[in-house]
């Protein structure tokens, strides 16, 4: 009655009769000594002292509520909420097969997706502020309690159409001076593609600087320049033409997809569910890319 405000509505919603409603809200009015509700001919509302007593009330539903998803949990049923923190380049399509898989296989599981760098995510994980965190790592920077999934390779990114981006692969040092929307410092791809420019004694031009990969790739496909990413974060543009992709080469530029679980308080049974469940869906992920790049070098050839 007092998130709906109406007696009426409060009926319908338990499918019960208004009198019945009616008959415990007086014998519980009755127990408290005193009135927690106002009756007006707009509907009901709190009382100060139904205000005051609501949030505890709130409190101990929500309690009696996650003691019934632990004990279901301690007989082998996944249930409760899981957070799990992604890269947004990876998150797109594999927040769409773990949401599939999870609703289909636990559906008393639910998912919260948050996405943020890699910086952000391996301190979310560390404080516990997610439960899982899907990260990019670059040679051997990978913490020792994290878990590889697949190691993806970085492609150049162009628009449709573009002469540079035609060809199956392409040489770092073709990176020289070209036009590129790349993330801002600090970002671990971007400080790998510095230092091996350095190495290669190239200078890489930065028109822009932009976090947003969905920008990126807008730039990118109305002719603004190029940008670098992995096949798995372009994959629809690629697939509908509207971006072209080529390998870089002569080095190539690897990054390995990590899972960490937070070590802040010991995993779940529906944590350890939808880790496991990552683990199919990046490998999915990682085939289906695999399938498009053989595609496109075919198309190509």
């Amino acid at each position: 009655m007092a998130e709906l405000g109406s007696l009426t509505k409060t009926a319908a919603s338990r499918s019960t009769a208004q009198s019945a409603i009616s008959r415990q809200i007086a014998l519980l009015e009755q127990f408290c000594g005193g009135r927690l509700f106002n009756r007006t001919g707009r509907g009901v509302s709190l009382t100060e002292a139904g205000m005051r007593i609501f949030p505890r009330v709130k409190a101990w539903l929500n309690e009696a509520e996650q003691i019934a998803k632990d004990v279901k949990a301690t007989i082998g049923v996944p249930t409760g909420v899981v957070q799990v923190g992604m890269i947004p380049s990876a998150g797109h399509l594999l927040a769409s097969l773990l949401f599939q898989q999870t609703r289909l296989l636990f559906p008393e599981i639910h998912l919260r997706i948050l996405d943020g760098t890699t910086g952000q995510l391996s301190e979310w994980v560390e404080t516990g502020l997610v439960d899982i965190a899907i990260l990019f790592r670059y040679g051997h920077e990978r913490r020792s309690d994290e878990h590889p999934l697949a190691v993806i390779d970085n492609f150049l990114v162009g628009p449709a159409g573009d002469a540079l981006t035609k060809s199956p692969t392409v040489s770092f040092t073709r990176l020289d001076r070209l036009p590129l929307i790349l993330p801002g410092l600090p970002n671990t791809l971007r400080r790998v593609l510095d230092q091996t420019a350095k190495r290669k004694r190239i200078a890489l031009s930065v028109v822009m600087e932009c976090d947003s990969l969905e920008i990126q790739k807008d730039v990118v496909a109305d002719g603004g320049g190029y940008t670098i990413h992995g096949s798995h974060a372009v994959i629809h543009e690629l697939k509908s033409g509207r971006l072209q992709a080529s390998r870089i080469v002569s080095p190539t530029i690897e990054r390995t997809i990590a899972l960490c679980v937070t070590r802040y308080r010991p995993p779940t049974l529906a944590c350890r569910e939808v880790a496991r469940l990552i683990r199919t869906c990046v490998e999915q992920m990682t085939n289906i890319a695999a399938r498009k790049d053989g595609a496109l070098s075919r198309r190509r050839a």
